[in-house]
């Protein structure tokens, strides 16, 4: 049954020039509002429904007051800012933020926001995204001298809680790799077995230094899912170990992964024909999805653009909850993609916008 019509499902799209706001009733016809924070770049998106909240958070850096966090209550509708919001490093670590790459509410505590930050740092926040405190353990992790950057900038750029375990935390980072903390973010530690990193030339397996491009929780059975610079992944014991999974892709190489949050196994990966080219495999926008946890894997294409040279980004791919699964995909050269039964069609619902970055859905009561 979709259950949809009881609600508005909203698709928050951040490009390199704004953000803009899909809103509809049913999954079918949408409107479009925005952009808001014209010429602003926003890089990360969050949609906070705990206890009942319709909040839009948003990583918004302007090219002349630098990065912030703007938040919005009436889900996404209109917005405020408060000096509270603008991130900043602890002076005595003299280094200054970037841009904030991730925000991620906390399924464990209804007021806590996690923020994933460029350059390498983890930030919290325990009154709803008002107030962050850098994450020391992480920041003073013996390995951060050796995290480099990635193509896109080296940023903890994925944040993954365990529901039911308000203690297990785990991030990843490019490039630096994943690591997990089991004390609420005291103590961290490398967890990358089985991950390969073919650019290092003399341990393709190394303790730490991966380039994961986005981690990915299955709710249903807590098993994790990473796609890789070069490699995809799955792990059954909360990323200690990790397999691959990239048998039966088209190629390994990709920016995001998708995991349902209700059916154990079912994963989409949006595969990327090269890390030299990167575009779609055969020039074919598309999506692979498997429901064995990887095991085998099937396109999902229709209607989505063939002769397509464009790419799908880390954050810009994102599912709803309802049911079935809504499937959303933003591309680079500004078209947002819409699928309302779990990837098998698509339908556009954006048009022309600047290179998307990010693209977060929900469902608002």
């Amino acid at each position: 049954m979709d259950t949809v019509n009881m609600t508005e499902t909203v698709v928050a799209i951040g490009t390199r020039k704004g953000l803009w706001i899909a809103r509809s009733t049913d999954r079918r016809e949408w409107a479009l509002e925005g952009p808001h924070f014209l010429m602003s770049e926003v890089a990360s998106v969050a949609v906070d429904t705990r206890e009942g909240r319709s909040t839009v958070l948003a990583g918004v850096k302007s090219w002349h007051w630098g990065p912030t966090v703007q938040v919005s209550s009436d889900g996404g509708r209109t917005w405020t800012e408060s000096a509270e919001r603008a991130l900043s490093f602890p002076s005595d670590t003299d280094t200054a933020l970037e841009r904030v790459w991730q925000l991620t509410p906390d399924p464990n505590d209804a007021d806590v926001v996690w923020a994933g930050v460029e350059p390498h740092a983890l930030f919290r926040s325990t009154d709803r995204g008002e107030n962050y405190e850098l994450v020391r353990g992480l920041w003073d992790h013996p390995h951060r001298p050796s995290w480099e950057p990635g193509f896109g900038g080296g940023a903890v750029h994925t944040i993954v809680p365990e529901p039911g375990e308000p203690e297990h935390l785990l991030v990843a980072m490019s490039a630096g790799g994943v690591y997990r903390s089991e004390d609420g973010g005291q103590t961290w530690a490398a967890s990358n077995p089985g991950i390969r990193a073919y650019f290092m030339p003399d341990n393709e397996y190394p303790d730490h230094g991966q380039c994961v491009h986005k981690v990915a929780r299955g709710q249903a059975d807590g098993a994790l899912y990473a796609q890789n610079h070069k490699g995809v992944y799955r792990s059954d014991d909360n990323g200690r170990t990790w397999d691959s999974i990239a048998e039966g892709l088209p190629t390994d190489f990709g920016f995001t992964i998708l995991a349902h949050p209700r059916r154990p196994g079912v994963v989409w990966n949006v595969p990327v024909q090269d890390d030299g080219e990167r575009i779609p495999p055969g020039a074919q926008l598309q999506v692979q999805r498997s429901d064995d946890g990887g095991a085998h894997w099937r396109m999902q294409a229709d209607g989505l653009p063939a002769d397509s040279y464009t790419c799908v980004l880390r954050d810009a791919a994102s599912l709803d909850e309802a049911d079935p699964v809504g499937v959303y995909l933003g591309t680079r050269n500004g078209d947002v993609f819409a699928s309302v039964d779990e990837g098998e069609s698509f339908t556009r619902i954006a048009t022309q916008l600047p290179d998307v970055l990010v693209v977060r859905a929900a469902q608002l009561a």
